[in-house]
This record gives C-alpha cells, sequence and structure tokens, in this order.
C-alpha cells in the first residue's frame, strides 16, 4: 500500500471540500489510490466533481488576438514562475504578439510557432523567448494555443483580466451575443457544446456513483437506473454549453441553446484557457529550507 502523505490528504480535501479525517480515512481504504478514494467519498456524501481540475496551480497570462474582419482569431496560453513577472509589461507584451502571431501564421505546433518570427518584432518567436528569460531572470514557456478561421461566421473573444481566456467561432447573432456568449463561458466553464463532446467515461462515472448513492440511500433495486438517468441528464445540463442556464438570463431559466435559437444563431466551437489548469506547481516550505541551511551550519 502506498504511503499515506499529509500532501494527498491535502489534495484530496481540496478536490472534495471533505473533512481532513474523512480524506484520510477514505485513502487508507482505497490503499493510497486517489481516484478511488475521491469516488468513494462522493458516494458517500454527495460532494460534487472534483475542483482539482480548475485550480490554478501556475502563473502566466492568456492572451487573444482577433483579425479586424473577426475570420481569423488566436488564444494562447504562456507561463512564467511567478505572478510577478505575469504582470511585467514585456512579458504581457510577448504574449500578445504570440496571439496574433498564431493567428496570421497558423503553425502547426508550438515547435512550427518557435521558429516564425514574432509579429511587431525582428527576431523569431524562440529568440524572443529567450531574450525574454535573459531580462526577468525567469524561464518563460509557450504551453498551449488554439487558431480558428471561419468563412461563414464571425469569431469573438474574452479576456477575463489575464487568466482566463475565450475564443468563440459563431454564426448569426452580433458582436453583443458573442461577447456575452464568450463572458458566459468563462464564468461556467463547460466541457463542450453538446452531449457529444462530453467523455464517455465521465458520464459512466456520474451513473455509477449516482447509483450507488441510491443504493446506500436505501433506494429499492429497480428505482436505480432511473435515479440514475435522471443525475446523468442534469450533469450532462451542467457541463454542455448548450444545456446551461445563460448567466444573464433575465428569467434566470433561459438556456444558451433557447438564446441561441431567438437569435437565429449557433456555435461552431469555443476554447476556453485557465492559466496553470492542470499544472501542479511546487509549494515552497521556506521555513523548513532556513531550518535545514541553520542545521547544516551548526553541523
Amino acid at each position: 500500500m502506498s504511503e499515506i502523505t499529509a500532501s494527498m490528504v491535502k489534495e484530496l480535501r481540496e478536490a472534495t471540500g471533505l473533512g481532513m479525517m474523512e480524506c484520510k480515512k477514505a485513502l487508507v481504504e482505497s490503499k493510497g489510490d486517489f481516484k478511488v478514494a475521491e469516488e468513494q467519498l462522493r458516494i458517500k456524501s454527495g460532494a460534487k466533481a472534483s475542483k482539482a481540475a480548475t485550480r490554478v496551480t501556475a502563473e502566466g497570462v492568456v492572451s487573444a488576438f482577433i483579425s479586424p474582419d473577426a475570420k481569423t482569431g488566436a488564444v494562447v496560453e504562456v507561463n512564467c514562475e511567478t505572478d510577478f513577472v505575469a504582470k511585467n509589461d514585456d512579458f504581457m507584451a510577448f504574449a500578445k504578439n504570440l496571439a496574433e502571431t498564431v493567428a496570421k501564421e497558423d503553425p502547426a505546433d508550438i515547435t512550427a510557432l518557435s521558429g516564425m518570427k514574432l509579429v511587431n518584432g525582428t527576431d523569431t518567436v524562440e529568440e524572443s523567448r529567450k531574450a525574454l528569460v535573459m531580462k526577468l531572470g525567469e524561464n518563460v514557456s509557450i504551453r498551449r494555443f488554439e487558431r480558428y478561421k471561419t468563412s461563414t461566421g464571425k469569431l469573438s473573444s474574452y479576456l477575463h483580466g489575464s487568466k482566463i481566456g475565450v475564443l468563440l467561432q459563431f454564426t448569426g447573432g452580433d458582436d453583443t451575443l458573442g461577447r456575452d456568449l464568450c463572458m458566459h463561458i468563462a464564468a461556467s466553464k463547460p466541457k463542450s457544446i453538446d452531449v457529444s463532446g462530453v467523455n464517455q467515461a465521465e458520464i459512466e462515472t456520474e451513473r455509477r456513483i449516482a447509483i450507488e448513492k441510491a443504493r446506500e440511500a436505501g433506494k429499492p433495486d429497480a428505482m436505480l437506473e432511473k435515479i440514475a438517468e435522471g443525475t446523468v441528464q442534469k450533469f450532462l445540463k451542467e457541463v454542455t454549453l448548450l444545456g446551461q442556464v445563460f448567466v444573464k438570463a433575465e428569467d434566470g431559466k433561459q438556456t444558451i441553446e433557447q438564446l441561441l435559437k431567438s437569435k437565429g444563431a449557433s456555435v461552431n466551437a469555443f476554447q476556453m484557457y485557465v492559466v496553470g489548469e492542470g499544472i501542479e506547481k511546487k509549494v515552497e516550505d521556506y521555513a523548513a529550507e532556513v531550518a535545514a541551511a541553520v542545521a547544516a551550519a551548526k553541523g
């Protein structure tokens, strides 16, 4: 069995929002398997889906660019080591120029992008990145990008500060609708446009948890599948763009699907980036480092 460490308990607590002892017990019972422990806790307590996927664990910025005709655009994430550098003017300018470079040059991947000339500059992207590293004294990395080009629709984007960025491709509607949709995506964080884009494994996990929760609540076996199906449908409404309730709905009920229908519009694609999403950031214990240094000096 894997050793159950304090950091494992802390991570499970952050993921589920449950107490420390509950999390430790679940990890012990699962023999250190985080996923199994999380699933068991959700079954027993009714805890919602893991928050860990949206926890920001690295620094940097998201930047976006859309051409004047709103037909070509890009969104990029650029990372650094500290929030101090993330707010640096040169760092932010690099990210902004990078988004424009992606939109205009259409690189196949980050390697191809690195060899391209950075717009509004004289050097390549890689040369510019290295110069930035030398100037700022921190590592700078290009993590990911998405580019859209449309001939029939239009593009819109939204940046929530510099930590969340959305790029949207839609048809019909006006610029206000496009921006409203982008802001909704940033706030509600859908996984996909509709049910077809949701990972089947996630759906089956929700179904399995619902069945086990209902069974532990004493529900008759004949009702388990019906209860599970209701839970799954609720889950799909929460994670799909079309199923979500529009954040600006005046009646508090209008879904994005209904909003789009009323405007004669449709969403073709969207990409949302959250800075550091999915990256585990090293936690520095400076007190321990100082204590170790003092002990070494005495020894």
